[in-house]
């Protein structure tokens, strides 16, 4: 059963879900079933971690699907850690999954979940998607930043009275699409979904300091198994210009490559 921590494997989505943009991502949905039982059958070939959101992705569980049941359009997935997270979940009328299949993201809506008993044990069922994001583009992928000498972002909030505040929030990935941002519990109403901060500023090293506008997409509580709390702030870029993506890409592909040298040099 998915813990919280190995969220890393697929961290609960923090960007805006391209699966909504239709108008933007229309063409790299696929509607062959064929294709979507492959795509679904090589998530529990490679064990993908899979987050499903409801509740207007106020709430997340972390799941795998298990198996697929071709001949009753239907798939199974594991229950979450949460039990209560869990009941939730089965009265959400509509929910979002979405994974990453070999740095390949992967989006699907379910129109709802059953409770199953699958090998023994309490688990979920729905309806095999109709249709399935499998978005490809490189400066989608999703970078997992340092987390000693974090990077981080700058950005400026008001308290209730109105006084402006600076705030340091360290990065824990980046894309070309937006930015997840570790905040302290404390500071939740601070960071409301559909906030919007004009003129952030990360510094990423070796590339300078960009200034973004972004919109809060999404924020929830993540518990640690330590039981420490942070909350995780999920950002997406608006109208971020061009010479700004080549620098977040070019940050991407550097790093990435510097860890497959590393990797390398440790076979």
């Amino acid at each position: 059963m998915p813990d919280t921590e190995s969220a890393n494997a697929e961290k609960p989505q923090n960007a805006p879900f391209e699966l909504e943009q239709s108008d933007m991502y229309s063409k790299y949905l696929l509607h062959s079933r064929t294709e979507i039982l492959f795509v679904l059958r090589s998530m529990i070939k490679k064990n993908c971690l899979t987050s499903v959101y409801f509740d207007q992705g106020r709430s997340f569980l972390l799941t795998a699907i298990l198996d697929v049941d071709e001949r009753n359009k239907r798939f199974i997935l594991d229950r979450g850690g949460d039990e209560d997270v869990n009941q939730k979940a089965l009265l959400a009328p509509r929910l979002l999954c979405t994974a990453n299949l070999e740095k390949v993201k992967i989006q699907f809506l379910l129109d709802g979940l059953q409770s199953v008993r699958h090998n023994g044990r309490m688990a979920f069922s729905a309806k095999i998607p109709e249709t399935l994001l499998r978005l490809q583009r490189r400066e989608y992928f999703r970078l997992e930043t340092p987390q000693v000498n974090p990077i981080l972002c700058q950005l400026k909030t008001k308290n209730e009275n109105g006084v402006p505040l600076t705030h340091e929030l360290p990065l824990l990935d980046i894309s070309g699409g937006g930015v997840c941002l570790m905040a302290p519990p404390s500071a939740e109403g601070l960071f409301p979904v559909g906030a919007l901060f004009s003129d952030a500023r990360i510094e990423l090293p070796e590339e300078g300091v960009i200034q973004i506008d972004l919109e809060v997409r999404n924020n929830f509580l993540i518990t640690m198994r330590n039981g420490s709390q942070h909350l995780r702030v999920g950002c997406r870029f608006i109208d971020l210009p061009g010479n700004r993506l080549t620098m977040i890409q070019r940050y991407i592909t550097r790093v990435e490559r510097e860890r497959k040298a590393r990797l390398s040099g440790l076979e």
